[in-house]
């Protein structure tokens, strides 16, 4: 088991809890909304808006490992809600706040209020790769081809 080092804001509201898993098989840990005092109300998102969401942590990874951030399926489907750079990726030496960046894809505005789960964070292993030169890659049978020449489906 990997231990993620969490601190609060100053500002942050507490009661709101740590990340967590809400099923035994959950990959993800979900984050909540916490808006600092003056912004408890939270915030209306338009359609086609971004905005970041503050949740009133700081964390320390350890070395060899990322925490991802990643949309909760109920809320892309329900209401368009996704994260732009899905997956964010927050790198082990970060030790500022940490924020989720929301999208509003859907055709509706949407509030997100204090306390609201907006986001699930997943800690994986990094591996970092050496980077080399070569006169040639070798060959496969699949070659250059991308963006579908696999086949459809």
């Amino acid at each position: 088991m990997v231990t993620v080092a969490l601190v609060w804001e100053e500002w942050a509201d507490q009661d709101q809890g740590l990340p967590s898993y809400e099923s035994t098989g959950a990959a993800g840990a979900d984050l909540r909304a916490n808006f600092p005092h003056d912004q408890r109300a939270g915030v209306m998102l338009e359609p086609g808006a971004r905005v970041l969401v503050p949740t009133g942590l700081r964390l320390a990874i350890p070395e060899g490992y990322e925490v991802q951030l990643r949309p909760r399926s109920g809320l892309a489907l329900r209401h368009g809600i996704t994260l732009p750079n899905s997956p964010g990726t927050i790198d082990s030496d970060y030790r500022g706040p940490l924020g989720v960046i929301v999208l509003n894809a859907g055709n509706a505005s949407v509030h997100i209020a204090h306390g609201d789960r907006i986001a699930q964070m997943i800690v994986a292993p990094v591996v970092q790769a050496r980077f080399a030169i070569v006169d040639d890659l070798n060959e496969t049978r699949r070659g250059a081809g991308g963006f579908g020449s696999t086949g459809r489906g």
